[in-house]
């Protein structure tokens, strides 16, 4: 596979700033060597396999703007601005980045310019018409418009030729259609169809499907090659042939030997041109596709002068057989000359030389008269009638004008070469393999999707213009063949009967040679293209190294170019010209091509079923119906044009599926459906168990942490209801909870929780599992539920609970810690954290938005969940008609206009729609307000840390805790309840009073007006009072343009080092959500969630 490198536009040294995976802009050059300096982005490691560079700005990038840190609008987010840079830097950070055009030009360069190989890359700037349009026009229109359609109007008649048409055209415009889907969902590198199928489907898919691919692309230079080689033989050069039959029957077989030796020689000089350099058949490539473009105009211009100035070229009929008109002069059986009536040359080869009153001649010739037609009777002649229905013909079968009259005879074997047969058996099927290359070339516009501009709106603008203006050019060519041209005409695949000319030359105007001097061109066009390509495809699947026996093809010359892997497609070409007949060669490429198309229809179909959440194409008008139309067509297809080569085909991509299964795939069979059932299952698993998930197959796996009350009863259903509008029945939920006791006690109790859980799952409709721990201290409870759910792969990956609410009114710092010390364990175990605030106001799963806005509040860049999880939501039904709005807050010293040209274009790499605003926040001074709310906050800690210092104190608070609440032993994640099992005091606190006690406890009373006196003339921390500011700040910004949100996705900022400062964070966070009716606090999970490749 190429290898892919980050490289900044203005600055070529290294950067410490390592690429964001999804984010940052990917040179997809295939350097053809190792390059120390860059990081693999989405490519394998050198094994297969995959790996993934660090999601986050360097702290090496993050300490030279130390700065930053102390800005006081952001200080909330201070302490992690390593790991969760400003979106403002990041954003700068993208602008430096660029994709290098990919294919041949760097090579090019490499060519012109060997001294300056580091030269500032151009930008894409390739459009619709030159990038996509004009290059698929050029693969689809070929050599079977001009040496077959004619042919193939003429056995199949008009409508089904029509039929023909309109299925091969149909199949690769519903491949299209699919492929728009998955080009346009992200950037696709080098390899196109390859690299789409093989990360949609897997390397399975992908290398199998990639090989057929690179053999039907291979074929297809043999294909372009032998009409080449016909053309040049047959109407170019007639005495270049070195093999000459030496009666007619075996014509064929020397025709043949000719087309492999002359083919074998253009290959070989083809080869060397590709060797030598991509850039001459690129810089030819305009001129091969300006006589494609001549020689159909020439075409249409003929056929409308038809209409009342036919061309000239007439048919010589023996009865109603067809005769190959040069082998005699005149049309006639006689001729005079002077006053003498004598044999003519056609007498002479079909009547032994004597007298002309007794002649010995062919019993047919006697009995039937010669006349002559008009080989192209015009538009308007109604030839079209004749020419609607089919006429299949065996091998050797005369060609015969229906119409005229004629005895039947038998005529000599030994006059057999004086007339026009067929020289292969004819029947739709075959037309169909043998139409089918005319309609591939689709894939030319993904190709080049690192040369286009927009390559998210050209390649399906492009392609399905391009299908649809080939598909009415051959459509309307049936139509103009079948007007224009006589029946036997059109059956006589190389033009014997009007003088070797090509067929469709006839009708071009001005003269025939434009047809064929054109048809020669862009075959030879073609063929190099197809040369071109098809080793750069072998290059990408060896250098993925999923089929360890090609890895030797991935290597080529310093520049890049795959010498290896242009011999292999030499040799195989080479088999494709020995085969050296056209109508042989076309099915087998068909194969290739329709199990290629095939496999895009279903990677499309799968996609859309499965509805992963990288799945957001930009091309809409898609749909799995479709994708499964396309498929069915492409297999048909298969069969309907030869049933054994669609076996061979299919054989050879089921191997290489297996072959690469296998590599590091390991069975077991177990006994009858169960075994079966389990051996999948850990065969999965283990599957799983590889690696993480690529950024692009990444999903949040929920852990919901439930609270339940005394009766078991769930308190706050609705998380639940979010889990199930945010999952939409997909990927892994896991429903957790914690029972406060002793295990051997409680396991009733715990079955009963678990019971409680699953109906209320039931009725929210959420697909998943439930586990339910009891354990000593909540705290430890909910550590383990977050470090042992789930199995091998299947395993969460983000973590969902809810708000401690009352956490002001409790006396009892429990309430709350447990709630921080969840976040910094989800934290320390790299998982993602949503936390819903004021949950019981979230939608249920019966209520429509039938408006409104979810805004998005992208504060810190820490993976991308906020971007996500918007995307998700709106998947169901409930959140589907919201708009979404993504807000993000600018500095002093940002350009916010930049920031947001900047964001428009990064949402629209991700194929994510929404409005775009960015919110200045100048810096102001610390109003008085945050200052009195800081100092609040402190004053109400030092209070809360004075009531816990005497032991007796503490006892009454556990008796008061006692009385509050009745003993239950079911625990609360971050409820007001004990964590502890605290000893059970007796009814009366009992206390001995001595001397030194009572002393002690005159004291404390003596000295409370001093410690009143000590929280009145606190002065609160500065960071802390920063802290605050920015909670205040923020907060007043949200309200003023969130205020009506549906919901607001917010990023959370992360809980304090120092735990000294818990309980002022559980404030900050307060004072950041005041005023909001529907919150959803997010932090990333230390990885990247979203990409913008497909």
């Amino acid at each position: 596979m190429p290898h892919f490198t980050v490289v900044p536009v203005k600055d070529q040294a290294q950067s410490s700033y390592d690429s964001l995976e999804g984010i940052n802009w990917v040179d997809y050059r295939d350097t053809g060597q190792d390059c120390p300096d860059h990081q693999d982005t989405v490519s394998s490691d050198g094994h297969g396999n995959h790996k993934e560079d660090s999601p986050f700005l360097s702290s090496a990038d993050a300490a030279s703007k130390k700065n930053d840190f102390y800005d006081r609008n952001l200080a909330l987010f201070e302490e992690e601005l390593d790991i969760r840079p400003k979106v403002s830097s990041l954003l700068s950070r993208l602008v430096s980045y660029t994709n290098i055009t990919q294919g041949a030009k760097e090579h090019e360069e490499e060519e012109s310019a060997q001294g300056s190989r580091r030269k500032t890359p151009k930008s894409p700037n390739m459009g619709t018409l030159m990038g996509v349009y004009l290059p698929c026009l050029q693969n689809i229109f070929g050599v079977i418009l001009f040496l077959r359609l004619t042919w193939i109007v003429g056995m199949a008649g008009i409508m089904q030729s029509l039929l023909i048409v309109l299925m091969c055209c149909s199949c690769t415009m519903l491949t299209a259609i699919s492929m728009s889907a998955i080009a346009t969902n992200g950037v696709v590198p080098a390899g196109g169809a390859y690299f789409m199928i093989s990360r949609s489907l897997g390397p399975e898919f992908g290398g199998a499907v990639g090989l057929c691919f690179y053999l039907g692309t291979t074929f297809a230079s043999a294909m372009y090659i032998l009409g080449a080689i016909e053309i040049f033989l047959k109407y170019l050069v007639p005495q270049a042939a070195i093999f000459h039959a030496t009666d007619p029957p075996g014509s064929d077989s020397a025709m043949l030997n000719n087309m492999r030796i002359y083919g074998s020689v253009c290959l070989s000089l083809m080869a060397v041109v590709v060797f030598v350099g991509v850039k001459y058949v690129n810089k030819l490539a305009s001129l091969f596709l300006a006589c494609v473009i001549i020689s159909i105009v020439s075409i249409y211009a003929g056929a409308i002068k038809s209409m009342t100035h036919p061309p000239e070229f007439p048919i010589c009929m023996l009865g109603n057989r067809t005769l190959v008109r040069d082998r005699f002069d005149v049309c006639a059986k006689t001729v005079v000359m002077g006053n003498t009536t004598v044999p003519s040359q056609l007498w002479d080869r079909f009547c032994l030389p004597g007298n002309m009153s007794s002649p010995q001649c062919d019993d047919y010739f006697i009995q039937n008269n010669v006349t002559e037609i008009q080989g192209i009777p015009g538009l308007g002649s109604g030839i079209i009638r004749e020419n609607m229905w089919g006429n299949y013909m065996q091998k050797g079968e005369i060609l015969e004008k229906p119409g005229l009259q004629s005895v039947d005879a038998h005529g000599g074997m030994e006059n057999f070469g004086m007339y026009v047969s067929a020289d292969i058996a004819t029947s739709f099927t075959l037309l169909v393999g043998i139409f089918f290359p005319s309609a591939t070339g689709i894939m030319a516009g993904s190709n080049r999707s690192g040369d286009l501009r927009d390559a998210q709106k050209s390649i399906p603008v492009g392609t399905i213009l391009a299908i649809t203006t080939t598909s009415l050019v051959y459509l309307s060519s049936v139509v103009l063949f079948g007007s224009c041209i006589e029946g036997v005409v059109l059956r006589d695949k190389f033009g014997d009967a009007v003088r070797k000319n090509l067929v469709v030359g006839t009708l071009s105007w001005p003269s025939p040679w434009v047809i064929v001097i054109g048809s020669f061109f862009s075959t030879v066009g073609a063929g190099l293209q197809s040369l071109t390509g098809a080793p750069r495809l072998l290059q990408a699947i060896a250098k993925d190294n999923i089929i360890p026996f090609l890895r030797v093809f991935g290597h080529g010359k310093t520049n890049g170019e795959p010498t290896w892997a242009l011999l292999l497609t030499g040799l195989i070409a080479e088999l494709g010209i020995l085969i050296a007949s056209l109508d042989m060669v076309a099915p087998i490429l068909s194969m290739f091509f329709l199990m290629c198309y095939l496999f895009v229809n279903l990677a499309c179909a799968v996609q859309t079923l499965l509805r992963t959440p990288n799945w957001r194409p930009r091309f809409k008008y898609y749909h799995w119906a479709l994708s499964f139309l396309g498929m069915s067509m492409c297999l048909a297809l298969m069969f309907i044009s030869s049933w054994y080569y669609a076996i061979v085909a299919m054989g050879i991509a089921g191997m290489i599926y297996k072959y690469i299964e296998y590599q590091g795939a390991e069975k077991e069979w177990g006994d009858g459906i169960r075994g079966l059932s389990l051996s999948a299952a850990r065969y999965a698993l283990l599957r799983l168990e590889v690696g993480p998930p690529h950024t692009k197959n990444w999903r949040p796996q929920l852990l919901v942490l439930l609270k339940l009350d005394e009766d078991f009863h769930v308190k706050y259903p609705r998380l639940l209801t979010f889990a199930s509008q945010l999952k939409a029945g997909k990927g892994l939920t896991i429903v957790g909870s914690v029972i406060h006791g002793n295990f051997l006690d409680s396991y009733g109790e715990m079955q009963a929780a678990e019971q409680a859980i699953k109906n209320m799952m039931e009725i929210e409709r959420v697909k998943g599992f439930c586990q339910v721990v009891v354990a000593s201290k909540v705290r430890e409870g909910v550590v383990h539920l977050i470090q042992s759910c789930g199995l091998g792969g299947m395993k969460h990956n983000t973590v969902v609970m809810g708000w401690p609410y009352g956490w002001r009114q409790s006396e009892d710092p429990r309430a709350w810690k447990t709630f921080i010390n969840t976040v910094r364990c989800t934290t320390a175990a790299h998982l993602a954290l949503m936390v819903p605030k004021n949950v019981s106001f979230y939608p249920s799963n019966h209520e429509r938005f039938t408006d409104g806005n979810i805004d998005v509040w992208w504060i810190v860049h820490d993976g991308g969940m906020l971007m996500l999880l918007p995307f998700l939501l709106k998947q169901h039904k409930v959140w589907r008609k919201c708009r979404m709005r993504i807000f993000t807050v600018a500095q002093m010293d940002d350009n916010s206009i930049q920031m947001k040209k900047d964001l428009a274009t990064f949402l629209y790499q991700l194929r994510i729609e929404a409005e775009v605003e960015v919110v200045e926040m100048h810096d102001s001074d610390i109003s008085a307000y945050t200052y009195e709310r800081t100092l609040m906050m402190e004053q109400r800690s030092q209070m809360l840390r004075q009531m816990r210092l005497s032991s007796a104190e503490r006892q009454r608070e556990a008796q008061l805790v006692k009385d509050r609440h009745s003993l239950v032993r079911m625990g609360s994640l971050y409820s007001d309840e004990e964590e502890e099992v605290v000893e059970a005091p007796p009814e009366k606190v009992q206390m001995t009073w001595t001397r030194e006690k009572c002393e002690a406890e005159r004291r404390n009373r003596n000295n409370a007006p001093e410690n009143f006196r000590e929280l009145m003339s606190l002065k609160p921390d500065q960071s802390n009072v920063r802290r605050m500011h920015t909670a205040v700040k923020l907060n007043e910004v949200i309200v003023n343009r969130s205020h009506d949100a549906r919901l607001v996705l917010l990023n959370m900022p992360g809980p304090p080092r120092n735990t000294d400062g818990d309980e002022n964070y559980m404030e900050f966070l307060e004072v950041l959500t005041e005023g909001l009716e529907r919150v959803l606090l997010v932090r990333g999970g230390g990885r990247e969630v979203i990409t913008i490749y497909s």
